[in-house]
């Protein structure tokens, strides 16, 4: 018994040491006068991320865009790379979304015209 128990502990610390560095809370840059926090976790084999709280000047509100999945289908593409889709709430267009991952910094692009075109914001990590 004593032996399962610990297999099971050692289990769970090796999933946590190979948790992808984009999973967590993520502060966007403000877009229209707002900004929110996204929780990033895995989706199947990629990753998504859903609005979990929202701010404006005066501080936090309740959107109605509490949790919307704002990165969609995020695939690792190696050296902090990904791509998927990105939904943006200020005109409620899905975009084809880039993101290049350094440390506690991420630039997250919406791209059309095949990714030629791109706007990115910068995001920090919170946790």
């Amino acid at each position: 018994m004593k032996s399962i128990l610990m297999a099971a502990v050692f289990g769970l610390a090796a999933t946590a040491a190979m948790a992808d560095p984009i999973e967590g809370m993520w502060k966007t840059q403000p877009d229209d006068g707002a900004y929110a926090y996204v929780k990033i976790a895995p989706c199947g084999a990629n990753f998504c991320g859903t609005i979990a709280r929202t701010f404006k000047a005066e501080g936090e509100y309740k959107s109605e865009n509490l949790g919307r999945e704002i990165v969609i289908d995020m695939a690792p593409k190696g050296e902090g790379a990904y791509e998927g889709k990105v939904w943006r709430p200020s005109n409620d267009k899905i975009y084809i979304g880039k993101i290049a991952l350094s440390g506690k910094a991420m630039k997250l692009s919406g791209c059309v015209a095949g990714g030629l075109l791109c706007k990115a914001q910068n995001w920090s990590k919170l946790d």
